[in-house]
């Protein structure tokens, strides 16, 4: 099994729109790249420079990293600064962050390749993995348990597949 961590708005949303692709074995919310102290939401939500964050646990033989680049792209705004729908802060910055070196030109060359494709600087970290810390039981399957919640991604793109 295989770990990416994406950064990718209000992490709800990610976290249902990731579990219904095969391949993804375990999806977790919670904070990366901030600073070193294990944080709250409240923390998050003021300011602590945490990004709110999907691991993901997959298995390379069934998705590969490509792929889940490919879906990410499909939910976010590449180009929004600390916003995706109608979040804003630095909590719901954008970002890719790796955890094995060897992942990293792959994960570079599709990031290149997404940048000239737009023709503009992408508002997307891509960094290696510094910290993450699971978030709040409450907000792990957030959407699956409170149905109709908000959420920046639409629900069509929600049951693209099964």
């Amino acid at each position: 099994m295989k770990e990416l961590y994406l950064a990718g708005g209000c992490f709800w949303g990610m976290q249902k729109f990731f579990d219904q692709f095969q391949g993804v074995k375990e999806t977790e919310t919670g904070y990366a790249n901030g600073p070193a102290a294990a944080p709250s939401y409240q923390d998050v939500c003021r300011d602590s420079g945490h990004a709110e964050t999907l691991r993901i646990v997959y298995d390379e033989q069934q998705i590969t990293v490509t792929e889940l680049l490919q879906y990410f792209f499909m939910v976010i705004d590449p180009l929004s600064v600390n916003k995706q729908g109608g979040d804003a802060g630095i909590q719901y910055r954008t970002g890719i962050y790796y955890t094995e070196e060897k992942d990293l030109q792959t994960i570079k060359n599709f990031y290149d390749r997404k940048q000239e494709e737009i023709g503009k600087p992408l508002a997307v970290e891509l960094l290696p993995l510094e910290n993450f810390f699971p978030a709040e039981e409450y907000h792990q399957k957030y959407l699956e348990k409170n149905p109709g919640g908000y959420c920046h991604i639409p629900e069509s793109k929600m049951h693209l597949q099964g």
